[in-house]
């Protein structure tokens, strides 16, 4: 795409569009944490206007008209919003559900799985009734289990320690455990219309261009600046609308790559000479490839498995018996998988053995009707619903 100055305010506008440009993007939530100084948005008093205010910002345009922005951005947001259900209710509950599957997992993955989940669990009260491992199976398949751990005590919490309402506040917030600044402000500003920041991959995004912004915002002067911007920028009377559509507008016109400068509704607002090489981001750590040898043991209509032990990935659910001694390495593997975790790349090899082994801690055999019942991470749950090992189960039902 050909940018070409118009002003002297750095405005940039496409000279042409480029033939098939993509106008829609899958969004991933990645949420941009808060350093520890940033504070709260309680502990601070928004600046009047948008322009930054510390020496280590880059000047803005001296005309740019705060008031202006807040009021194109939120009007496009009511034209052209998305409807997705957590739009449709102020229930922090609801908010907060959605808010923690969306994290590091697609919209199109939670629109599947968000309604469902709530008419099991429509208030804090029921998830906080239910034991861990039928929390864990009702998650599964959106991955990062951490997630639903996290819910289960903010729920408990809520039940227990304020009566099953939500705090409307930044101090009662940070009461409840695994509240970071994100969620605090997602909240805040969805639930209860309250003028609070939030910074996720999209806001950083559109942030970084506006400003024109080179410095990496996942160092700690970066998150420090997006967060005060952030804060600057929110309006105080449509903050639930403002939110949604900083955030909508990385999505949809500010994408990654192929930015949709011409038809922007900001973009009489935006500092950016190069769009595309924002934002700067630290360089990422190398994968690291590992590899998995477990078995498949099967014997009168029950098979092997093993609960991972508290403290470990997975803590609380079941998976395949690893092993790594010598005679199991030597079997030849019938069924081989490829995931990536993070920064690792998984190769996974199952092999079946057919003598008894030595049980480990952890380990027993759990009768295969009994097997659905289990929370068992995606990985683990697509080999024991894959056709090699269908047949072999089948064998032995």
């Amino acid at each position: 795409m050909i940018y070409r100055r118009m002003t002297t305010r750095s405005r940039w506008k496409p000279a042409s569009r480029e033939p098939g440009s993509p106008t829609a993007f899958p969004c991933w939530f990645t949420r941009v944490p808060c350093p520890s100084n940033a504070g709260s948005a309680s502990s601070r008093t928004s600046p009047p206007c948008a322009k930054p205010w510390n020496k280590s910002m880059p000047d803005s345009a001296p005309d740019f008209d705060l008031r202006a922005f807040r009021k194109a951005l939120v009007e496009w947001f009511r034209r052209e919003g998305k409807d997705y259900p957590w739009r449709r209710t102020t229930d922090p509950w609801h908010i907060l559900v959605s808010e923690l599957m969306l994290q590091q997992t697609t919209i199109p993955t939670v629109l599947g799985r968000y309604e469902r989940w709530m008419r099991q669990f429509p208030t804090p009260g029921h998830l906080a009734a239910v034991d861990e491992q039928t929390a864990l199976r009702s998650w599964e398949g959106l991955g990062y289990y951490r997630r639903v751990r996290s819910l289960q005590a903010i729920a408990r919490e809520i039940v227990h320690e304020f009566g099953g309402e939500f705090p409307d506040n930044p101090e009662g917030l940070k009461r409840l455990p695994g509240i970071g600044p994100y969620t605090s402000g997602a909240l805040l500003s969805f639930a209860f219309n309250k003028a609070a920041p939030i910074v996720d991959a999209n806001v950083a995004r559109v942030l970084a261009r506006i400003d024109n912004y080179s410095v990496p915002v996942d160092s700690t002067e970066g998150l420090k600046y997006l967060w005060t911007r952030a804060e600057s920028l929110v309006d105080p009377e449509h903050a639930r609308e403002f939110n949604s559509a900083i955030m909508e507008l990385g999505q949809t016109y500010c994408r990654i790559s192929a930015p949709d400068c011409l038809l922007c509704p900001v973009r009489s607002f935006c500092s950016a000479e190069q769009p595309e090489t924002l934002p700067v981001k630290n360089p990422k750590p190398e994968i690291t490839r590992v590899e998995h040898h477990d078995i498949l043991y099967l014997r009168s209509k029950s098979i092997l498995l093993a609960k991972c032990p508290e403290g470990k990935r997975h803590a609380g659910m079941y998976r395949f018996p690893q092993r790594e001694d010598d005679h199991t390495l030597s079997l030849p593997h019938v069924l081989k998988q490829t995931y990536s975790v993070t920064r690792y790349k998984v190769t996974r090899y199952i092999h079946h053995v057919t003598e008894s082994p030595a049980f480990q801690e952890g380990e027993e055999l759990v009768p295969l009707d009994k097997v659905h019942e289990l929370p068992m991470a995606s990985p683990d749950r697509k080999a024991l619903n894959s056709p090699i090992l269908g047949k072999l189960l089948d064998q032995i039902r």
